[in-house]
């Protein structure tokens, strides 16, 4: 079989021929909402307290790396540890994974950590370590 050179118009050409939604009409409808261009935007309500987690600077175990590991988490699964483990690590440029129930980052990122943690709801407390 061999395929014709003719080609299909794209530009457009004669339309459909009909309109669908021609024959629509809107009586009956209740009235759409009306937009005032001048409201204010409406606030978000605020974000609850979600518990206090802790922040720690750890070497031991790690031939002598700086890691930042966040302990505490009391009510939150997996998948959102791993979601603000992501966030942490492209906010911090470096790596980091989620470890029996921590968050691990690489390097000291104590203050970039807790306010990532801060804006979503959780009281970070900074420990040494």
């Amino acid at each position: 079989m061999s395929r014709s050179n003719q080609r299909i118009p794209t530009d457009g050409g004669a339309g459909l021929g009909q309109n669908p939604f021609a024959a629509l009409s809107s009586d009956g409808l209740p009235p759409g909402p009306v937009v005032d261009p001048n409201a204010a935007p409406i606030a978000e309500p605020p974000k609850k307290y979600r518990g206090r987690v802790d922040i720690i600077r750890s070497k031991a175990g790690r031939g002598g790396k700086t890691v930042t590991v966040v302990t505490g988490f009391v009510g939150i699964g997996l998948p959102e540890k791993e979601k603000l483990a992501k966030a942490m690590q492209q906010s911090c440029g470096t790596g980091g994974t989620v470890k029996e129930g921590r968050i691990e980052i690489q390097g000291d990122q104590r203050p970039e950590v807790a306010r990532i943690l801060a804006e979503a709801g959780f009281r970070p407390v900074m420990a040494g370590g």
